[in-house]
């Protein structure tokens, strides 16, 4: 049987931690900014980790299982 394959576009989007959590980006950070406050960007920037519904979603297809 071959191996799994990543998903390249998941690759790019998410990274580990050491503990084995997933961290991700906020979404909404990319334009349209003029509108948005300060403490709204400022919160956007800064990465989070996956929510607990969606980890065996995303380890699929980082194909860490």
């Amino acid at each position: 049987m071959p191996k799994m394959k990543t998903n390249s576009g998941a690759k790019k989007r998410f990274r580990l931690t050491g503990t084995g959590k997933i961290k991700r980006k906020h979404a909404f950070h990319s334009h349209i900014l003029t509108k948005k406050s300060k403490k709204r960007k400022k919160n956007l920037s800064e990465m989070t980790l996956v929510h607990g519904h969606n980890v065996e979603m995303v380890k699929s297809l980082l194909a860490m299982k």
